[in-house]
């Protein structure tokens, strides 16, 4: 049976907080930890508002060092080492991340009771930044004004279910049983090949989800995320902006309607609107054009990968 891996929305605009929305965050609950993608000014409140306990927060996951993305995070350690935190945080992001938080917090002269291990995200290739056997962590090069990446968090392990019924027939020893959901036939003593397919049954698929934010349109991105379970991308823009999406280091919904077609994912979720639109249904209608299961991601709700 399949663990939670959920996503709870926080903030979706772009550039800077609107009445109705909130820079960006995420929340991610994934095999039992918990993740903050982007961290944009109020992230906490959001938290707050939301019943979302920032104390079990494992990882952070900043995209880039645009306001917008990472303006929230020095008030959220602080309060996490207000409230007593103990347990060490990691912070992934780009190679300044870490000595723009050392600055705050010297500044300030706060001493965190945590802590912090940092990752230093290669703005040029993708990379593994975490693996469990539970789960990874992989980036997404990016092409934005600065240097950016996106995340995707899959689940990791067998994707096989054990027959058991036949292994115990065929009097196969329990220890090789991980072996053999891992994909591998099983080899009898006398040299004998029993093939993997008769000593197991289909599973559940891994589900993975991958997180794009600040990108100009590109079509590199389609190959990254391919055949992931849901795609969140930026969509910054009506198309009829193109030219300012490019300008701007930006997406328009069809593109982002285009990235998720070509990459064959089951679900697409857009966001990171301009604040010239106070609502987007147009922005949404747009990427349905070119692909159909397409949702705003609304602030507040929380989405089943």
């Amino acid at each position: 049976m399949h663990k939670a891996f959920e996503v709870t929305v926080l903030g979706t605009s772009s550039a800077s907080p609107t009445k109705y929305r909130h820079p960006s965050a995420q929340f991610v609950r994934m095999e039992g930890e918990y993740f903050l993608i982007d961290c944009g000014e109020g992230t906490q409140l959001q938290l707050t508002r939301m019943g979302l306990r920032m104390h079990r927060i494992r990882y952070i996951l900043i995209t880039h060092l645009h306001g917008d993305h990472f303006f929230g995070l020095p008030g959220l350690i602080t309060s996490m080492g207000l409230h007593g935190r103990s347990d060490k945080l990691t912070i992934a992001g780009p190679a300044a991340l870490q000595p723009v938080l050392e600055a705050i917090l010297a500044c300030g002269e706060t001493t965190l009771p945590f802590e912090i291990e940092y990752i230093v995200c290669d703005p040029n290739r993708s990379e593994e930044i975490l693996v469990s056997p539970a789960l990874k962590v992989v980036t997404v090069p990016l092409k934005h004004r600065i240097p950016c990446t996106g995340y995707i968090l899959k689940e990791n392990g067998p994707e096989l279910k054990l027959n058991v019924a036949q292994c115990e027939k065929l009097k196969i020893p329990v220890q090789s049983y991980d072996a053999i959901k891992s994909g591998l036939d099983y080899v009898q003593d006398n040299g004998t090949i029993i093939p993997n397919a008769e000593l197991t049954l289909p599973g559940n698929k891994n589900r993975s989800y991958a997180y794009i934010s600040d990108t100009i349109y590109d079509e590199t991105v389609a190959v990254a995320v391919r055949d992931c379970t849901v795609l969140y991308h930026e969509a910054t823009f009506l198309h009829e902006l193109e030219a300012r999406a490019k300008e701007t280091y930006h997406t328009t919904a069809l593109q982002a309607g285009k990235i998720a077609a070509m990459a064959g994912v089951s679900q697409l979720l857009i966001g990171h609107f301009s604040a010239r639109y106070n609502d987007a249904d147009e922005l949404q209608t747009e990427a349905r054009n070119v692909f159909a299961n397409t949702e705003v991601a609304e602030e507040g709700k929380t989405y089943t990968v």
